[in-house]
């Protein structure tokens, strides 16, 4: 990985064979990035995306391999227990233009990946709630 930092913005290259998850994550852990956003687009050959069912409070999970094209990736950057939680979205296009969309567990870099990394001053902490079944922020 590759990065440049403006203000308040970091633009970050994502190479091959990269994982954009965990390396968006130790790279948030380096810069003491909290609070924040992350956006951006690539290639990959592999992922993992998942939907939440509501009605189980669990992730059903796909994986996907071959070709694809990241259409779009957005998310947000907050804390769990001290830690930094990314909470990504991704839509991915593969061979046939078909589209597929969902919560990014993880995805590995095929070619290129080109990523925007807003950072906010302060910390949004998560806790897991019970009755939602998931990690939301505590304001």
């Amino acid at each position: 990985m590759k990065f440049r930092k403006f203000d308040d913005k970091y633009i970050l290259r994502l190479d091959k064979n990269e994982e954009i998850v965990e390396t968006i994550k130790d790279f948030c852990r380096e810069q003491g990035i909290q609070l924040g956003w992350v956006s951006g687009i690539g290639a990959v050959n592999q992922a993992t995306i998942g939907m939440f069912d509501t009605a189980v409070k669990e992730y059903r999970s796909r994986e996907m391999n071959g070709d694809m094209e990241i259409v779009s990736l957005s998310g947000n950057i907050s804390s769990l227990k001290g830690d930094v939680y990314l909470h990504l979205h991704v839509c991915l296009s593969n061979r046939e233009f078909q589209t597929y969309g969902g919560h990014l567990s993880s995805a590995t870099i095929s070619g290129t990946g080109e990523f925007i990394v807003g950072v906010i001053e302060g910390v949004v902490e998560r806790e897991f709630d019970p009755d939602i079944g998931l990690n939301i922020y505590q304001l």
